[in-house]
């Protein structure tokens, strides 16, 4: 898997359309590059004429991308003078050089995403922008993919992507956006810098039947379509198809065992003789479980110093040392009366660092309640099952078939506007207009809860305030933390867990995680906890 480099940018930019390359400055060995299919949706994804801004006006700009957003003052826009692609939100070397930025894993740097202006009046996503690194793997119910679990795999998350609101597209928009998707794959000339560094025109490299096409670029059959016959919703597929192939491959580095590699954990669990992945048939808790006894057993750990190895990114010591040690005994141990422990291993299962399922950690009734009073959240009026699926546009997300729908749960708390917030995977469990992921949702669902009998009626409060658990690996690429983007720090994070817990105990936490009754840790701890987390950083490449 490759990434874009500096050097590239830098041509990209002062190239005839100034769209950002992601090749190396050298053309790849022909025993070295990615398969085909990889490299051809890694060029779709950096693809920035597709969006609604450049349908209304080609060769216009989105004013949102003239600057990079981040946590300090905004940067000059890497994509300035162009329309939305997937990268602006989920960016590598962008701003590497920048002391205030760095490297990203597939991240952005701000709390919330820009997001084209339209009539709607929305500026920003109300959601923090998930790394895509490790993004494809799935909890035993199967994949699903956005914080709410939306979407039922990859492919329909791209496709609902390019032809939705991230590209500037109205919820009633989409027909519009796949025939202007497909006008840009048919009337491409190749002629761009894309084009140039990607093998030419879009036709000549989708239909893949020209005998000289660089092997790099010569698409297997399964990925081909013919583009001068194809219907619109044929290539719309295909370029999704490309896309999902390009950002499923990107993963942490592993060695050819599946055992992770690159992190100051990883080298720890190496040095010791530690178990570094669940056997076969061993479930990740059950992993987890071993790997705390066999922790446990140590008296004298070999720490991981500098000598064994350094970042190229991060700005950290590649160290785990007695800190970190005390920190990782911490999340893999469960809280009780007569002992501390984080329990953050229940969640964030090792050896990914995350369960990929869905949970409350209280910070929707947080950020609810320091808004509109204490005790607001717990007094706001959620409906019932029936009551939401009958008043749609009242309750639920706009879609095609309701986009005058309010999105009045799916929303960034606002003190202007009380009884507006984000209810997590409540949007999206039992919503009609939403059927491929259900099954999965309400099997995982079942589990959790244990309800019976286990109906979407009685499932639906305790989808309440649920997101995806996030991978927490390289968390120093992919700040700032939480599904709504507002903590800055981990300090902040692990606080944050804190305090749900303490409301959790006292029956005060509406829709509590059981997990929170588990976390028993001070606040003197938190910075042992806080340097294992960064003890998982790697050098994303």
């Amino acid at each position: 898997m490759k990434i874009i480099s500096l050097f590239t940018i830098m041509v990209s930019i002062f190239s005839l359309f100034g769209i950002v390359s992601c090749t190396s400055e050298k053309p790849p060995e022909s025993d070295q590059h990615d398969p085909a299919e990889i490299t051809v949706g890694e060029r779709l994804f950096l693809e920035t004429r597709f969006a609604q801004a450049y349908f209304a006006k080609p060769n216009s700009a989105d004013p949102s991308l003239q600057y990079t957003l981040t946590m300090n003052d905004p940067l000059p826009g890497t994509f300035a003078g162009k329309t939305i692609n997937c990268r602006v939100c989920h960016m590598v070397d962008e701003h590497l050089e920048d002391k205030t930025a760095g490297m990203r894993a597939y991240a952005d740097f701000i709390h919330n995403s820009p997001i084209p202006n339209r009539k709607d009046g929305l500026h920003a996503t109300p959601r923090n922008s998930m790394s895509l690194v490790n993004i494809n793997i799935a909890s035993q119910h199967g994949v699903l993919f956005h914080f709410d679990g939306e979407f039922n795999s990859m492919e329909d998350l791209v496709r609902a992507t390019l032809s939705g609101r991230n590209y500037g597209w109205l919820a009633d928009e989409s027909a519009q956006a796949i025939k202007h998707i497909a006008n840009i794959i048919r009337k491409d000339d190749g002629m761009d810098a894309l084009g140039q560094e990607f093998g030419g025109r879009y036709q000549r490299i989708l239909t893949a039947t020209d005998a000289t096409i660089p092997a790099e670029f010569l698409l297997p059959e399964n990925y081909r379509v013919d583009v001068a016959n194809a219907s619109d919703q044929q290539i719309f597929n295909a370029v999704a198809k490309l896309i999902s192939v390009y950002v499923n491959d990107l993963s942490f580095a592993r060695d050819d065992n599946g055992n992770y590699i690159g992190s100051p954990y990883d080298h720890f669990l190496k040095i010791n003789n530690l178990p570094r992945q669940p056997v076969k048939g061993e479930s990740t808790q059950q992993y987890a479980s071993r790997l705390l006894t066999e922790i446990n057993k140590l008296k004298s750990p070999q720490y991981v110093t500098a000598k064994i190895n350094t970042f190229k990114y991060h700005k950290q010591i590649f160290s785990f040392g007695e800190r970190e040690f005390n920190g990782m005994k911490l999340f893999f141990r469960q809280g009780n009366k007569n002992n501390t422990g984080g329990n953050c291993v229940s969640c964030h299962s090792a050896p990914h660092f995350s369960d990929f399922k869905f949970h409350n950690t209280g910070l929707t009734e947080l950020n609810y309640d320091e808004t509109h009073g204490a005790g607001t959240f717990s007094k706001l009026s959620i409906p019932d099952l029936d009551s939401r699926n009958k008043n749609y546009n009242q309750y639920l997300p706009a879609t095609a078939k309701h986009p005058n729908a309010s999105d009045r749960f799916r929303t960034l708390v606002n003190i202007d506007k009380p009884g507006y917030t984000d209810l997590g995977m409540w949007n999206v469990f039992a919503n009609p207009d939403i059927p491929t992921p259900q099954a999965k949702l309400k099997n995982l669902m079942c589990e959790q809860t244990k309800v019976t009998p286990c109906t979407n009626e009685a499932l639906l409060p305790h989808t309440v305030g649920t997101f995806k658990t996030p991978v927490l690996r390289d968390l120093g690429h992919s700040d700032p933390y939480m599904h709504s983007g507002q903590f800055n720090t981990l300090e902040e994070s692990v606080t944050l867990y804190l305090r749900s817990s303490v409301l959790a105990k006292k029956n005060k936490l509406r829709n509590a995680d059981p997990e929170l009754n588990k976390i028993n840790i001070t606040a003197n701890e938190v910075n042992d906890l806080v340097a294992f987390l960064k003890a998982l950083n790697e050098d994303y490449d």
